[in-house]
């Protein structure tokens, strides 16, 4: 059932772009309405997984988009943390407590979780490049439960998706169906440092994906990547396009 915050704001389109499937697109009124309803759904997941499985492992995204959701998350004492891993889909390869690093985000927005017993890999490893990190970051994750109960990604207005950049190194293993790894080392075609990244299949190894999204330009990429074109382009059409895994892309003005 829909929640009643689930309208588009006044002169902004709300209904699905044309080439989602039914039912999987919802809109939000605004920022803290859609906070609120991703901090519920993230929390009704790990809860239905403990219940079910003894544990759950939620696989989250970076930048800012989903701060907000992450802080009324780690707030929600209903949730069982000590059965629960949150772990992320992409880093940048900086010091876990540089301001640029998504775990120290994790970090200080799930601090409430952290604090109560939740476990969190991080994907910055040792080595001083990403490439030098990626045996002992695929190791921790191989140790991690899957199918991962749910995946939270977002877009940036290039189309990448994670840490998958068009026109980035590393791209085409990151993009690859088999390759014996967790993660690979991406250099992105954008100003910045380098970052590692799960690659294609493990994102996929989940049991849903949310793809969250915000403002009017980033509808417009979403658009665009439901046209035909490739997929090194813009790589979150191979998640679009995927049909393994239940996909709901969550938007908000």
């Amino acid at each position: 059932m829909m929640a009643t915050n689930e309208t588009a704001a006044a002169g902004a389109p709300a209904g699905a772009p044309s080439g989602l499937p039914s039912g999987s697109w919802r809109s939000f009124s605004d920022a803290a309405a859609l906070a609120e309803a991703l901090a519920d759904h993230l929390a009704a997941i790990a809860r239905a997984a403990v219940q079910s499985r003894g544990r759950g492992t939620l696989v989250l995204s970076g930048g800012s988009s989903p701060v907000r959701a992450f802080e009324r998350l780690g707030l929600r004492a209903d949730v069982p943390w000590p059965r629960v891993t949150l772990t992320l889909s992409d880093e940048r390869w900086v010091p876990v407590d540089d301001a640029a690093s998504n775990e120290a985000m994790l970090r200080r927005t799930l601090a409430p979780a952290l604090a109560a017993g939740a476990t969190l890999v991080g994907l910055k490893s040792g080595g001083d490049c990403p490439a030098a990190g990626v045996p002992e970051t695929n190791r921790r994750l191989l140790d991690l439960d899957r199918p991962f109960d749910l995946l939270l990604l977002g877009m940036g207005e290039d189309g990448h998706t994670a840490s998958l950049f068009p026109g980035g190194q590393g791209l085409a293993e990151g993009l690859a169906p088999v390759t014996g790894r967790s993660v690979a080392a991406v250099v992105p075609a954008i100003p910045g440092p380098a970052r590692i990244s799960m690659t294609l299949p493990t994102l996929l190894e989940a049991r849903e994906i949310v793809l969250l999204i915000t403002g009017a330009a980033k509808r417009r990429v979403l658009e665009q990547a439901l046209q035909p074109g490739p997929v090194e382009e813009m790589p979150v059409r191979a998640v679009l396009r995927q049909t393994r895994v239940p996909l709901t892309v969550w938007w908000t003005p």
